[in-house]
């Protein structure tokens, strides 16, 4: 079988700009051929590349820290992983926002809710210490702009409707509805304005969920844990959850055109769309336990509980703020959506 010479070998020494670069190549040319690497629209081969530049001194530190930038998710984190144990003031200086990050699982689904994709991204997050060995992670969410809304050809309600335009500031929310473990050690804090009940929960378990809670109930635990941190904590307007919960999807779920009992835990006598009929459990679930979370690395945004956002209902977008914020004039206050954001 002849080669095509214009193709290199898996093994082949490639100058940079020449030829695709297969991502074990040896690559010549040094610092030129790193360059030449890391301007590959291939992800595998600026990770191979940003080793390659740790040979090469401060000049090969510096192409590192600039990869901190990268588009990808994995570039970034494969460079806060090569940078991370370094002591050098200018990196620990470049890597103050990426000291804490996660792996996580995004896939999506076809219209059955078959699985028809799985990747691996990465988030940045910041933990709060609640106490006795219990901790509230926060992942950032970028800003950004979003159509808010359901369109024409999904199922939904009138209230959904219309699709309008929203921009969102950045922000944190939690990487999990909030758990029984969570709820206890800030229900013991002191008091603010309300009451809270420790142990409120039907279903008992430290890392299930908590439910049973009223949105007053919701406001006071943000107020403790302000009071407590000195950060600001609150719920989320209704246009941040959904805009956290899309995660830059345009699908009906953030899995894609359907949803199983595979990804998430709800009624499953109950279809959506050519979706299949599921397991109905009956009871909460652990969160976290179905493993996947959307792009921006958030768990359980479908199904489990319902939570409390900042906003009273309405019946309809008419009139509805461009901007994210809290829109809270004349509607009617029901349970929606209690993750927290800060």
């Amino acid at each position: 079988m002849s080669e095509n010479p214009n193709e290199p070998r898996e093994y082949d020494a490639v100058l940079g700009g020449q030829n695709s670069i297969p991502v074990n190549a040896a690559v010549l040319g040094g610092i030129p051929g790193v360059k030449s690497r890391l301007a590959s629209p291939i992800v595998e081969v600026r990770i191979a590349a940003l080793s390659e530049a740790l040979k090469y001194g401060e000049a090969g530190l510096d192409l590192i820290i600039q990869a901190l930038q990268d588009e990808s998710m994995q570039v970034k984190f494969a460079a806060y992983s090569l940078l991370k144990d370094r002591d050098e003031f200018k990196i620990k200086q470049q890597l103050r926002d990426y000291r804490h990050t996660f792996e996580f699982d995004v896939i999506t689904v076809d219209s059955h809710g078959r699985e028809n994709s799985r990747t691996k991204s990465f988030a940045r997050f910041f933990p709060e210490d609640l106490g006795n060995g219990t901790i509230l992670e926060m992942v950032y969410i970028s800003g950004g702009t979003f159509m808010m809304g359901a369109p024409q050809r999904e199922s939904k309600n009138n209230n959904e409707e219309p699709p309008h335009q929203v921009s969102v500031k950045p922000f944190f929310m939690g990487k999990y509805p909030i758990t029984q473990a969570q709820w206890q050690a800030v229900a013991n804090l002191p008091k603010i304005h309300y009451d809270l009940e420790s142990n409120l929960s039907y279903f008992k378990g430290e890392n299930r969920p908590v439910e049973c809670v009223s949105w007053y109930d919701a406001v006071e635990f943000c107020a403790r844990l302000s009071q407590k941190t000195g950060k600001t904590y609150r719920l989320p307007s209704e246009t941040e959850w959904e805009y956290a919960c899309r995660a830059g999807t345009t699908t009906p779920f953030h899995f894609g055109e359907n949803i199983t009992t595979d990804l998430a835990n709800y009624e499953g006598n109950y279809i959506y769309g050519a979706g299949l009929k599921g397991i109905y459990r009956k009871e909460t679930t652990p969160v976290g336990s179905f493993g996947v979370a959307n792009a921006f690395g958030l768990y359980d945004m479908h199904g489990n509980v319902r939570e409390w956002c900042a906003d009273p209902f309405h019946d309809g977008y008419q009139g509805a703020p461009g901007d994210g914020t809290v829109w809270d004039k004349n509607g009617i206050r029901i349970i929606i959506t209690t993750l927290l954001i800060y």
